[in-house]
């Protein structure tokens, strides 16, 4: 069963209490969410729900996201950026 992703709602998860992950999550949404498989769009909406000092340290590189999945994201953003 496929769940149809309500854009409009997904963009405002992506705003953030930082800015620095709003230039991340909003152009990726915008530019890249529908390319990502099924799984990796329900990922993705996962990783929105982690805290903020959490979602910055492992896209600094403070700190290594212990979920797989979620690290999986964070670097497809992550290549995405540094194009």
């Amino acid at each position: 069963m496929t769940e149809v992703v309500n854009k409009s709602r997904l963009l405002w998860a992506c705003r953030r209490g930082m800015l620095e992950l709003d230039v991340l999550f909003i152009p990726f949404v915008k530019e890249a969410f529908d390319d990502l498989s099924s799984a990796d769009q329900f990922t993705f909406q996962r990783l929105l729900t982690c805290e903020d000092p959490e979602l910055f340290a492992w896209f600094m590189g403070h700190k290594v996201c212990p979920d797989a999945e979620l690290a999986k994201i964070v670097d497809v953003i992550l290549k995405r950026v540094k194009v």
